[in-house]
């Protein structure tokens, strides 16, 4: 789907929404009022629109760092996994040097694209997997939702934790999926923890608080 027709569709199938933690940004989601929310798989324009919904991860990365600037003013940001695009936004309205929001779903570029212009700020994306890369062009690297299944939230770590020891700030949001275990938790340092808005609760299985954590140097 080029960009053009996916544009097209993204706005048919998603309303501009503040009801989050973060309504500072307005951004294009699929809500309860859109169709798309209710659609049978076969009916969805898209292979799996996972961008289209702000997952209470990104919400709290984004919420602290709008309520934190300084953590990301001046730095390299890559938000791994951006999604629709708010925490990569966030670090632009918060004054970072340089932002890039990276997914390897090229439709989540192009939401978070479409949300940045929204927000009146300027991100740049790749879709590229940097899962394993040294990341040396970034100081901040935002990972939020991804630790879904333990298989994976593995991989993440050791990688993550290698980025800490190049002296790169690691921020975790997370809203307490089974990957993020005890033994994980206790490598880390809670920044923050926000009580999800209704709609978010409702959207999310029954989460009803998230968390953002930092990954601390072994």
């Amino acid at each position: 789907m080029l960009l053009k027709e996916f544009t097209w569709q993204f706005l048919k199938h998603t309303a501009p929404s503040r009801r989050h933690l973060t309504p500072e940004l307005l951004l294009r989601l699929v809500t309860p009022a859109c169709p798309l929310w209710a659609a049978r798989v076969e009916d969805c324009p898209f292979p799996d629109p996972f961008w289209g919904f702000y997952w209470p991860g990104g919400q709290a990365t984004a919420r602290y760092i709008l309520d934190n600037m300084e953590t990301v003013k001046d730095r390299r940001v890559l938000d791994v996994g951006c999604g629709c695009g708010a925490g990569a936004i966030a670090a632009a309205m918060s004054n970072a040097q340089r932002v890039v929001a990276n997914d390897i779903d090229p439709y989540a570029v192009m939401a978070t694209k479409i949300n940045a212009e929204l927000n009146k700020t300027k991100v740049e994306t790749d879709t590229n997997n940097f899962v394993g890369s040294s990341c040396n062009d970034f100081d901040v690297i935002l990972i939020g939702d991804m630790f879904y299944d333990e298989e994976f939230a593995s991989l993440l770590f050791g990688w993550l934790h290698k980025l800490t020891a190049d002296n790169k700030l690691v921020i975790i949001g997370d809203p307490g999926r089974h990957g993020l275990t005890a033994s994980r938790k206790n490598q880390m340092t809670l920044l923050a923890s926000y009580e999800l808005p209704k709609e978010a609760r409702d959207e999310n299985n029954g989460f009803t608080h998230t968390t953002v954590w930092r990954l601390n140097k072994l």
